[in-house]
């Protein structure tokens, strides 16, 4: 069975943004239309931390070790992925889709995995480890169809 079939809901999520995409027609020829779009604001990490990492005592006389910075770029990624989860599952909930294809990035899916309830993981029909945020829409739909039917 293809897994793209009419009514199957895609989310096309990165670190940031996120779209969700309903196809209106069949595997072989998708069409998909925008259902409902997010996106948070997540500057580059050195856009955001202004402090110098910090230092600890090491186990010598006078010897300082740093400290590994925070990623504040990958903490609003995470963050992101978090209330991706929860907004799945109130859609879930609400009965809004039946089916869905995850497409992100290998990290946010693992991110969104983690997170996800039952509820939603059990109406994920395909995962896509593959950035489609800023592509087309009609690139989407010949990315995804080579990618679940291929």
């Amino acid at each position: 069975m293809s897994v793209l079939t009419n009514g199957t809901w895609v989310l096309v999520a990165d670190g940031e943004k996120a779209l969700f995409l309903r196809n209106l027609t069949d595997a072989e020829n998708p069409n998909l239309e925008v259902v409902r779009e997010e996106a948070q604001e997540n500057p580059a990490t050195h856009e955001q931390g202004t402090d110098r990492p910090g230092r600890m005592q090491d186990t010598g006389v006078q010897q300082l070790s740093a400290m590994e910075d925070t990623d504040w770029h990958r903490l609003e990624e995470k963050r992101f992925a978090d209330d991706l989860a929860d907004l799945l599952y109130r859609m879930a909930h609400r009965h809004q889709f039946e089916r869905i294809v995850l497409c992100a990035p290998a990290r946010v899916l693992g991110e969104l995995r983690d997170k996800m309830h039952k509820e939603v993981a059990d109406r994920v029909v395909g995962e896509v480890s593959k950035e489609l945020t800023n592509h087309p829409r009609d690139e989407i739909e010949r990315i995804l169809s080579k990618e679940l039917d291929g």
